[in-house]
């Protein structure tokens, strides 16, 4: 019973400091902006794995090995087959 006697007090202290954080994120604005973070993680424009265009236009041009063939035209092939 006498645990009572630190126990009381110290659970209001954790309430008042919880009181006291949460007072503290709403002055500081901490929540703003809800679903920006959210749509952020989902726009991940700067992946450097994304072709571009110029990466595109030049598998298309025609190289030593494809006389003539485009990209297309090779896709099923390997190199090293033989099938010509």
């Amino acid at each position: 019973m006498e645990v009572l006697f630190l126990f009381v007090p110290l659970s209001m202290l954790v309430v008042a400091g919880l009181v006291w954080a949460a007072f503290w994120a709403i002055r500081n604005n901490q929540y703003e902006d809800l679903e920006g973070p959210a749509h952020r993680i989902l726009m991940d424009d700067d992946d450097p794995k994304i072709p571009t265009n110029q990466a595109t236009e030049e598998a298309d041009e025609p190289d030593a090995e494809g006389a003539g063939r485009t990209r297309q035209e090779t896709a099923g092939k390997s190199p090293r087959s033989g099938e010509e």
